[in-house]
């Protein structure tokens, strides 16, 4: 097995993991998202006069319907589709209904979820010089002889990939650096949970590992549940399928890059 991966794996199974990886992923929760008083009183005036349709159409221009329904989407696009659809108008009338004024206030302002808000964290730590080299614009990057990290856009680093190392993914990139002459390329992405989402995000940065690069060290800078000794599909992969890349968390990453 890669050795940075299994270093990460005994981080998180022997170590305070969680308690050192907060300082990289800080996931405090925002504020409550705040409706303007003008059209609340309008979803109140409809839910009063019983106007469903209206209700409805206050409600889907929100940042966040107060009901998680498979058909909401839908609805948000395409506002004329209330009209056509009455037993679907029906039915999501019903739960608000049941809910009341004070309950889908309570969901309609409910801070943004904190995975999304993890992506800039990443870029954020390095900022601060904690691997303990410049981080500077893609202008001064090419310039510095020494050590240096990149610091650009998600797209100015798939480009400056493109251009120079003949990356061909159409996905932005998260990390570039120089150490010790060489290039380092990768994503950083925290595994909060198994399934869905999360497993579409492992998958996307296996396939930068599997890319195309010339020129350049390929890793991916992979945290959460991901290292949990487990039959998950994550840990059997990392361990089999994909134990001879470059997979470690951002907490051996230092050592990493000082070492190639």
């Amino acid at each position: 097995m890669n050795h940075w991966t299994q270093l990460s794996i005994d981080f998180a199974n022997q170590r305070d993991y969680l308690d050192k990886l907060f300082r990289v992923y800080p996931t405090i929760p925002e504020d409550i998202r705040e409706i303007d008083p003008n059209p609340w009183q309008e979803i109140e005036d409809a839910f009063n006069e019983q106007d469903k349709i209206t209700l409805l159409k206050k409600l889907l221009s929100l940042d966040l319907f107060p009901i998680k329904d498979s058909y909401v989407a839908y609805l948000k696009r395409d506002r004329t589709a209330l009209g056509r659809n009455p037993a679907t108008v029906n039915r999501l009338y019903g739960r608000l209904r049941e809910m009341g004024l004070d309950k889908i206030l309570e969901k309609c302002t409910e801070p943004k979820e904190t995975n999304r808000q993890i992506g800039p964290l990443f870029r954020r730590w390095l900022r601060k010089r904690t691997i303990g080299v410049p981080v500077v614009n893609i202008d001064a990057f090419d310039s510095i002889q020494g050590n240096v990290i990149l610091d650009a856009s998600d797209n100015e680093m798939m480009n400056y990939a493109k251009e120079h190392f003949g990356y061909e993914r159409e996905k932005g990139l998260d990390f570039i650096a120089k150490f010790n002459g060489k290039y380092v390329i990768g994503e950083a992405k925290f595994l909060t949970d198994f399934g869905g989402h999360q497993n579409a995000q492992f998958s996307d940065a296996i396939s930068t590992l599997q890319s195309n690069i010339e020129g350049a060290i390929k890793i991916g800078i992979l945290d959460g549940v991901l290292y949990i000794k487990s039959g998950n599909k994550m840990y059997r992969e990392i361990t089999t399928t994909y134990s001879e890349y470059n997979i470690m968390s951002v907490l051996v990453l230092r050592e990493f890059l000082y070492q190639i």
